[in-house]
């Protein structure tokens, strides 16, 4: 088991709300960019579909393709992201989708969590087997 801990950058940011509900509400797709550094190092290539409620707090879903090196290996992997953004904070579980690892990360599985409070970016921890 390997636990991996570090932050994230958003490098790019493009959503648009695909459909307008009731006030303020709405549902958005998202599609975003993150550098990754600490104990994974590289690249997340995020697309999330979100609920913002009319509050202004919103849940979100999503697949992040991420590429990086992690104890000296390098290759890719799918996360499965699910979250919240409330309070000015997005708290995410992240889930390593089994199968989805490439290279010398291929056999890799796992879950997580990120939090971040604005931009430019937050913190991740990630505990990794394989």
């Amino acid at each position: 088991m390997t636990r991996a801990e570090g932050s994230f950058t958003i490098k790019s940011w493009d959503e648009d709300a695909y459909q307008q509900l009731d006030g303020d509400a709405k549902l958005t797709r998202a599609r975003v960019t993150f550098e990754i550094t600490g104990d994974l190092a590289g690249e997340g290539h995020w697309d999330a579909l979100m609920c913002y409620r009319q509050d202004g707090s919103a849940v979100y879903t999503g697949l992040q393709h991420t590429v990086v090196t992690v104890a000296g290996r390098s290759g890719s992997f799918v996360l499965r992201t699910d979250g919240v953004f409330e309070g000015g904070a997005a708290r995410t579980s992240w889930e390593v989708i089994a199968g989805s690892g490439t290279g010398e990360l291929a056999a890799v599985t796992g879950s997580g969590e990120s939090i971040s409070t604005g931009p430019p970016g937050g913190t991740y921890s990630l505990e990794l087997e394989g």
